[in-house]
């Protein structure tokens, strides 16, 4: 007989990573052509003047300058502008 009992298999212990999404760079930060402003599921912020979206929906800006957020015709977009 053993004296050990057997080690059985769990059905939880299971987790996939952290998305890290939300807004990366604020209104009225500056930002480098290329830098991510916003990750996020959906197009909840549209990407207004200087400012290109992504396959999976991120906001990255197209040119150097400083974020801005504004809204639209309910509409929220996210630009850059010239510091």
């Amino acid at each position: 007989m053993a004296h050990k009992k057997g080690q059985g298999s769990t059905q939880n212990g299971r987790d996939s990573n952290s998305q890290r999404r939300g807004t990366k760079v604020f209104a009225g930060e500056k930002v480098r052509a290329g830098g991510i402003i916003v990750r996020q599921v959906g197009s909840v912020i549209h990407p207004g003047r200087g400012v290109g979206m992504g396959r999976d929906f991120t906001l990255f800006a197209l040119r150097d300058g400083v974020v801005k957020f504004t809204e639209s015709r309910n509409q929220k977009l996210a630009s850059v502008v010239d510091a």
